[in-house]
């Protein structure tokens, strides 16, 4: 039995080496899958990197090959169910091509997201696929570039960065799904979103740092403009950042003179809060409020009614993402892109009909 006090030393390739009876070169070679052996002594490395548990090292691996066979990925909040699917279709993608992954979670904030990256980078990974907080602060990411580190934008775009995006049809995805709820008949509406309220509220959507959002709120925006729908920059609310912050917003929005009889959710943990903060209100979906969310998570299909969604297709997107960045890595000629999924309307039971 192993001593705690005393761990057993890591099996080197020496130690290999010395158990199959060949040279250090020799198993080296054969643990690293480079040069030419006999197929007799390829099997006598490996049975005895077997017998003794040998781990390879990866930081002497990647210095020696250039490579460390690991993509790095930072996701803007690993709790909303949108990144952890996302994740699941970048990693099928990376373990496909023969990747593993690191994932850091940036909580939307732009200094652990320079950390993360920062880390990442001195891990040697061979390539990054990162979800910008800010799309106005590219100092960490222009870095990245300059390191000679591939790169790919996940969900949000900056095309100052000149490098290949992977994202949804935001604007579009809003704009059809507030258009149904005025088809409904529905005139007095609300888009919530969970980023930070600033003071005064929505004066400009050209301010909006993160383009995802911005998209969407462009999308909401046009689709109330193009109904002649009056004031659209005041039924966007901002701030719904967690359920006190949401339960805020929605008293704030339902005590107004016309309160909205519908809300479009900036996506499903904003969704879901709302669906909170209006059963702790009293108010029933679609009777008292209709409602829309962005993604198709697990709690809108199971609830009553079930929710309306916007099906965003985020396996789909980090697949792609994945896919892209492998493509990078092996050096495949590529123009920069900026690749659009679409997504659809999945009409189930919170939208009523008013006013016919």
């Amino acid at each position: 039995m192993e001593d705690p006090a005393h761990p057993k030393r890591p099996v080197t390739v020496a130690d290999v080496a010395k158990a199959a009876k060949v040279s250090k070169a020799t198993a080296a070679r054969v643990l690293g899958g480079y040069g030419v052996v006999s197929v007799q002594i390829k099997d006598q490395v490996m049975a005895a990197a077997a017998a003794l548990e040998y781990r390879p090292n990866e930081l002497a691996r990647s210095m020696s090959t250039g490579r460390s066979g690991i993509i790095g990925v930072v996701v803007g909040d690993i709790e909303n169910a949108f990144f952890s699917l996302a994740v699941r279709g970048i990693s099928d993608a990376a373990r496909l091509a023969g990747f593993n992954i690191i994932i850091a979670n940036s909580g939307e904030q732009l200094d652990a997201e320079r950390s993360a990256v920062d880390l990442l980078i001195g891990k040697r990974v061979d390539g990054l696929i990162v979800t910008p907080a800010r799309c106005d602060r590219l100092d960490h990411l222009q870095h990245v570039r300059r390191a000679g580190v591939p790169l790919v934008l996940f969900d949000r775009a900056i095309p100052e960065l000149d490098v290949d995006a992977v994202t949804g049809d935001d604007r579009e995805a809003a704009l059809t799904a507030t258009r149904h709820l005025i088809g409904q008949g529905h005139r007095r509406l609300a888009y919530v979103s969970a980023m930070d309220a600033e003071r005064g509220g929505l004066t400009d959507i050209a301010l909006i740092s993160n383009s995802a959002v911005r998209e969407r709120v462009e999308g909401f925006v046009s689709a109330l403009t193009e109904a002649d729908l009056p004031n659209p920059l005041h039924s966007v609310r901002l701030g719904a950042t967690d359920q006190h912050q949401t339960d805020a917003v929605m008293k704030r929005l339902l005590s107004e003179i016309s309160p909205p009889t519908a809300l479009l959710a900036s996506d499903s943990l904003v969704g879901l809060r709302i669906f909170k903060s209006l059963q702790s209100l009293g108010l029933s979906i679609p009777q008292d409020v209709s409602m829309i969310s962005f993604l198709d998570a697990d709690w809108t299909s199971v609830t009553v009614p079930p929710i309306t969604i916007v099906d965003q297709r985020v396996y789909e997107l980090g697949k792609l993402a994945g896919e892209r960045l492998v493509a990078r890595i092996e050096r495949t000629p590529l123009s920069v892109e900026h690749l659009r999924v679409t997504t659809s309307l999945v009409v189930r039971g919170s939208v009523a009909t008013i006013g016919r």
